[in-house]
């Protein structure tokens, strides 16, 4: 049985937000997945997105990373976005034996995968890899990752509500709104904070 050449698509989440982490995801779509479902995670509604990644989760082979903001704060914030789609990858990696034994397909070397992570950057994962901006508007496996790397982030957020409330994560999920500006000049910074970043 011949081995085929696979694609794999990353892409990341929160790189704008002032608190939180940065996530990423990277996902191997299959032949017969429903391509129609997918979109641009920043063009489809929630309620569509968590439908996808539902499908995506049960359908493609994928990983989920995240990298936290203090570690955003000593790196900064393109290094932690390279670095959690690298996280990803191999996330992505260790499924991919038992992925490709479900499917009955033989389990290909790194050096048939092809990569293709969204934006201007290559993270340093272990096959050939190109980086291209706006990749998530175009390529399916790339939507994937993105949709992955938004709801999973999403979900992140939502936590934190709970754990510090009042500067409304739940609402803007750490994005730099008035809200959010205004309960950080009122309360101080929460212990999530990404401290490097400038605050208006």
């Amino acid at each position: 049985m011949s081995v085929q050449m696979f694609s794999a698509g990353m892409d990341e989440a929160g790189r704008g937000p002032l608190a939180g982490p940065v996530t990423a995801g990277c996902v191997i779509l299959p032949e017969d997945f429903p391509f129609e479902i997918l979109n641009d995670s920043k063009k489809l509604s929630e309620k569509k997105r968590e439908g996808a990644e539902k499908i995506i989760k049960e359908l493609g082979c994928w990983g989920f990373a995240r990298v936290e903001h203090d570690e955003i704060d000593r790196i900064n914030i393109l290094q932690a976005s390279l670095k959690a789609m690298y996280l990803a990858f191999n996330d992505m990696l260790t499924k991919l034996p038992r992925w490709c034994e479900e499917r009955n397909q033989p389990v290909p070397e790194t050096g048939l995968i092809q990569a293709i992570a969204d934006g201007t950057y290559c993270p340093d994962v272990p096959c050939a890899v190109r980086a291209e901006p706006k990749a998530d508007a175009k390529y399916p496996e790339v939507m994937a990752a993105s949709i992955l790397a938004k709801v999973g982030r999403d979900a992140i957020m939502k936590e934190y509500e709970s754990l510090y409330p009042g500067y409304g994560y739940a609402k803007h999920k750490g994005y730099p709104t008035k809200a959010h500006i205004q309960a950080c000049h009122k309360l101080g910074p929460s212990p999530i904070q990404r401290l490097s970043f400038r605050y208006p």
